[in-house]
């Protein structure tokens, strides 16, 4: 292992390549083995590839209406790229953009981690950034979320940035902070701006700087570039569509949801991301925790001049970007799981600190025993899975066993030998390696069988119907967008209603979406022929 280190830190040519080749395991291999995810991605796609063909680039469409509940710029990389592509809309040309922008937000945490501190130190935050298990699933989905988490990274570490440059290059680094924090707004609105701002007012309040930030070189030119990006497509909205847009998109979708009008059913306590964060960061959850012990004990609230490195300098901002970050979206009553994803960066960097100094420490030898025990469980205890797990979810889980046996108890093996060697620089490349190799040929089994429950039926039905020119209708299905996405067609959707209401359109030809638990209640009111039965859903048609 240290040979190969060292051929590849005096061999530029196969450093570059190697670098290359990891970028790709992690964020692009496999993103088209798997299909479009409800309900975001399918919803989203759809609405990209529906933009393309009408070119109508102001205003969002779905299912055949408006949508003015997200801004546009993820639709805009979208159909560039389906247009850059020819035209073609796939599952692997839909994420790309999304894998970019996964990959850049890396790429920063690592050039300013690298210019504050030291190459060492920014490569560790780096992989640890890249190698975080939400982060790397979320990055090959395409989702907005990745987006923003891009867009809120890159502001605020070109923020953090301006402590460590020379005066002459602080503005440019500002105007990167402006113009990145404004093209989060357009990838998913307000959080885009709190953030950032939020973040930069408490470390500037910490290093006594906040007189510095008005400089008009910064702040003035700053804004200007803020609104120019801004302000554009908003006011065409509000000329357009007028109390409509602003009632849906800003009241409703902004603050409504933020201060606790359950507009997404989705109340969560405040707590409610501390056991997110938990499987979230896996694997670096169990050294983060002796972490921010050791930091918790030897933490002095100091002058920020009074800090002997840049390196705690750099530390305390990430905390300060941690707290703040995780407070914003606690704060909010509307949560959901992808939230969070801005919090992994600045965790990222606290937790380089713990690795990035020398020495085994009890706590690093503790936390890894602890992970690298879990990794040899899974591996040695999945040879024995179909004992213990009913039959019915076995047949989902049965092709991934031989690889999950294999490749876990290889990996445990080998960084408990690590663990015993004392070796951190191996151990810690070992754990990269393993979430590596995860992303590149494990991630995409955990999809295709989430797939199976369920939405594997949706995509058939919605096939089916595309292949025999049909109109679909869905009857208390929930909102399943795989039927607009892979059908080509606007759906029909009832949701809460008798069955009753959806005879006219069985009349006039369309085939009918149920859950196989409503059949009975159904035939009370249908005559229906079954087209196709699946594990949740049944196609059926007019009798």
């Amino acid at each position: 292992m240290r040979s190969i280190l060292n051929a590849l830190k005096n061999n530029k040519v196969f450093l570059v390549l190697f670098c290359i080749i990891t970028i790709y395991l992690l964020f692009f291999h496999n993103m088209w083995a798997y299909d479009l995810m409800d309900v975001d991605e399918t919803r989203y796609v759809d609405m990209s590839r529906y933009m393309m063909r009408t070119k109508d680039y102001l205003t969002l469409h779905l299912n055949g209406g408006y949508f003015f509940e997200k801004p546009p710029l993820y639709f805009w990389i979208e159909t560039l790229t389906f247009t850059l592509f020819g035209g073609r809309v796939s599952e692997g040309i839909a994420r790309i953009p999304i894998a970019i922008q996964a990959f850049l937000g890396c790429l920063a945490v690592y050039a300013v981690s690298a210019k504050a501190v030291s190459k060492k130190f920014g490569l560790i935050a780096a992989a640890i950034s890249a190698t975080v298990l939400e982060f790397l699933i979320l990055a090959k989905v395409a989702i907005l979320d990745s987006l923003l988490t891009s867009c809120i990274t890159i502001s605020v570490f070109s923020g953090f940035m301006t402590f460590f440059v020379e005066e002459r290059f602080k503005k440019y680094w500002w105007w990167a902070f402006y113009i990145f924090s404004a093209l989060g707004i357009l990838a998913k609105g307000i959080p885009a701006f709190v953030v950032p701002f939020g973040v930069m007012f408490f470390v500037g309040l910490y290093t006594k700087s906040l007189k510095e930030y008005f400089k008009p070189k910064y702040c003035a030119v700053g804004f200007v570039l803020f609104f120019a990006i801004v302000l554009p497509w908003h006011i065409a909205m509000l000329l357009k569509y007028k109390y409509a847009f602003f009632h849906e998109y800003i009241i409703l979708h902004h603050f409504a949801r933020f201060v606790g009008s359950d507009i997404l059913n989705k109340n969560r306590p405040f707590y409610y991301y501390l056991p997110v964060i938990i499987w979230g960061f896996f694997p670096w959850i169990f050294s983060f925790i002796p972490a921010v012990i050791k930091k918790f004990k030897e933490f002095e609230f100091v002058n920020f001049n009074k800090l002997y490195s840049n390196q705690e300098k750099f530390v305390v901002f990430n905390i300060i970007g941690l707290l703040f970050t995780l407070i914003f979206y606690s704060a909010s009553s509307s949560k959901l799981v992808t939230y969070i994803l801005p919090v992994y960066p600045f965790m990222a960097v606290l937790l380089a600190d713990y690795w990035s100094k020398n020495g085994f420490s009890r706590g690093l030898k503790v936390s890894s025993i602890l992970l690298s025990s879990l990794i040899l469980f899974v591996g040695v205890g999945g040879a024995f899975i179909q004992f213990f797990m009913p039959p019915f979810l076995y047949d989902f889980v049965k092709e991934v066993q031989l690889f999950t046996c294999i490749f876990f108890t290889l990996v445990g093996v080998l960084t408990f030998y690590f663990i015993y060697k004392q070796d951190k620089i191996k151990l810690f490349a070992s754990y990269v390696a393993f979430m590596v190799l995860f992303s590149a040929f494990g991630a995409y089994h955990l999809f295709n069988i989430d797939y199976k429950f369920g939405q594997n039926d949706l995509k058939k039905f919605a096939l089916y119907a595309k292949e025999n020119d049909l109109n679909l209708v869905s009857l208390n299905v929930g909102i399943k967008y795989s039927l607009n996405y892979y059908s080509d067609s606007n759906v029909l959707i009832f949701d809460g209603t008798d069955a009753k209401a959806v005879i006219p359109y069985l009349k006039a030809g369309y085939v009918l979406v149920i859950r196989n638990k409503d059949m009975e209640s159904v035939s009370k009111s249908l005559t229906f022929d079954v087209i196709e039965r699946g594990v949740k859903y049944s196609l059926v048609k007019q009798q």
